[in-house]
């Protein structure tokens, strides 16, 4: 009787072993399964998320240059008219991150910094200028650098970074579908990500 009984339970603890294995076998599989999913994921969002705007604007140009100790001065003015395209893009190819297996948590530690382009185009009109004070390449300049502080300025009190923001917002929302539905945990640097609330208030 008491080796029947040793049997039943060397023969119960071996299959507890075998299932036991399994089971951490099945666990590694799954989790393994799982990052590459989330690597996979990861490389899709990858990209370039472009927002595009238009702007215009105009400005009056004028400059005096001083002849005869202030006696008499030769003058110069434009009318200047300014069409510009700006967009301002994320790189997210550039976003670096970290899988924890062993905690199931992906974090983002870098998030890349807007690219902001602007490509204006410059028309002048109603052109005056003496003799003695023309129009050269450094004014051409002059008025370039102007024009594009003063559209870099409209553009940072304007919709198009808050739309570029929203649209970065979105594409890291789909990381945190996936993980959140493979029941990992999302961080953004020390963050956790409980929502998609949260996103809209890290400071990118």
């Amino acid at each position: 009787m008491k080796k029947f009984l040793l049997g039943v339970i060397v023969a119960l603890a071996i299959v507890f072993v075998f299932r036991f294995c399994d089971n951490k076998k099945s666990d590694r599989e799954t989790i393994s399964a799982d990052t590459a999913l989330i690597q996979k994921e990861l490389k899709n969002v990858g990209k370039l998320v472009v927002t595009e705007g238009t702007y215009g604007q105009v400005f009056s140009f004028k400059a005096s240059k001083d002849l005869l100790f202030g006696l008499t001065y030769a003058n110069k003015r434009a009318l200047v008219v300014v069409n510009a395209n700006a967009t301002i893009a994320y790189d997210l190819s550039k976003i670096q991150t970290e899988i924890d297996e062993a905690t199931k948590t992906v974090t983002i530690t870098k998030i890349p910094e807007p690219e902001l382009s602007i490509n204006p185009n410059i028309e002048y009109y109603d052109v005056q200028q003496d003799y003695l004070n023309k129009f050269d390449a450094s004014d051409y300049n002059k008025i370039k650098r102007r024009v594009e502080k003063s559209l870099r300025e409209k553009i940072q009190e304007s919709e198009l970074r808050t739309n570029a923001e929203n649209r970065l917002i979105s594409e890291l929302s789909k990381i945190y579908i996936l993980t959140n539905s493979m029941g990992w945990t999302l961080k953004y640097n020390a963050t956790v990500v409980e929502n998609e609330d949260d996103l809209q208030q890290l400071k990118l």
